[in-house]
């Protein structure tokens, strides 16, 4: 039987997050757990008059493939990639990882291999077409989210669908308020934080790229980051699970790194030299994501968290800070998880979790709900 939340997903996939049009070539990516949302999209792209492709994915063969290529193959992926994605308008990647350890065994200096040689085609993705990231629910997302399967499909698809519209509206005057921000302070359990974000462009995120969404971003100046942050959300990255991780910076640069798992921690920020500066600053605003599940696409967006993220900067705010590293690092500031401050310009504008200035309190979560 079809769920018709599915169907209401593949609209706002198509027509909010990638505004697909007639003619337009748009590649749907997934692996077999996600195929009824696939279909879903398959038939509302024709019915929108675009041409929909489709790929599936497997995790364990894109394991092996990951552990075992050489230079040579990843070249000529690369080479591949980019000659698919110069033909397509958009793309739409729909995950649904089962084992979050799958990867954790590829070695450190593989991944490095890996990432250099496919950078050209990602960046010519992400910055030249039309596209969208969202994960689908499966038992390993809900256990870690501590729900029941069933709970937890009800819960991606009132997350995936909450009204973009009025939040785009509420977080408005957030970017306007960034863009004209020079310095910024953070304060809370173990974090005592100063950056600039001064002319570098802030940028709203309200379902256009991710689903769930809810985030204003931008970056630190280069080299302006000082002080101490300590994260209290776990994080997962190339299949590692950190907790508690402690960042020292001088002068943008980390110079001391510790976590529960150190040394696999330095091995990554020692990818390359932009892995040990800061690539996004940014605010999660969505009332409906809460608690942490060690999955990025939802924790980045809880409500009253801000990540801080070692790695790549992205070209709409950029800070030219350029890595094959982008960790999302998130930290939540509600009493709860022993809450913390944020000023811009010495101004207080969010406390313990919720904004206390009057043009951004349309962004609390009772204010969207």
């Amino acid at each position: 039987m079809k769920d018709p939340r599915l169907e209401k997903l593949a609209e706002v996939l198509l027509t909010h997050s990638i505004k697909i049009k007639e003619n337009e070539k748009v590649m749907i990516a997934g692996d077999y757990v996600t195929k009824p949302l696939m279909k879903e999209l398959v038939q509302k792209a024709y019915e929108i008059g675009a041409i929909p492709y489709f790929e599936i994915d497997d995790q364990e063969l894109t394991r092996m493939m990951a552990t075992n290529a050489n230079p040579e193959q990843m070249i000529l992926q690369n080479k591949w990639n980019m000659e698919r994605y110069q033909d397509l308008d958009a793309i739409i990647r729909v995950v649904s990882e089962a084992n979050d350890a799958e990867f954790g065994e590829v070695p450190s200096e593989q991944w490095q291999m890996l990432s250099k040689h496919i950078k050209e085609s990602n960046d010519y993705l992400v910055q030249n077409k039309k596209w969208v990231l969202l994960n689908y629910p499966n038992p390993a997302l809900a256990q870690k989210a501590k729900m029941s399967t069933d709970r937890f499909f009800d819960y991606l698809l009132e997350v995936c669908t909450v009204d973009y519209k009025q939040m785009e509206e509420a977080q408005k005057p957030l970017k306007e308020l960034m863009d004209r921000t020079d310095k910024v302070r953070i304060t809370g359990e173990g974090t005592d934080l100063t950056f600039s974000i001064k002319d570098i462009p802030s940028v709203m995120c309200f379902g256009e790229r991710n689903i769930p969404d809810g985030e204003v971003f931008t970056a630190p100046v280069k080299d302006s980051v000082n002080g101490t942050i300590t994260y209290n959300t776990p994080t997962l990255y190339r299949g590692i699970a950190f907790n508690n991780i402690s960042l020292t910076f001088e002068n943008g640069k980390i110079v001391k790194a510790t976590s529960d798992k150190t040394d696999d921690l330095n091995k990554i920020l020692d990818t390359d030299e932009g892995a040990r500066f800061i690539g996004e600053f940014a605010l999660g605003v969505n009332p409906k994501i809460k608690e942490p599940m060690l999955d990025i696409l939802f924790d980045e967006k809880i409500s009253g968290s801000f990540h801080f993220t070692p790695g790549q900067a992205y070209e709409n705010a950029d800070n030219g800070n350029r890595s094959s590293v982008h960790w999302d690092m998130v930290c939540i500031q509600r009493p709860d998880y022993g809450g913390g401050e944020i000023y811009f310009d010495d101004v207080l504008i969010r406390k313990d979790g919720l904004f206390v200035i009057e043009e951004l309190k349309g962004l609390n979560p009772d204010a969207l709900l």
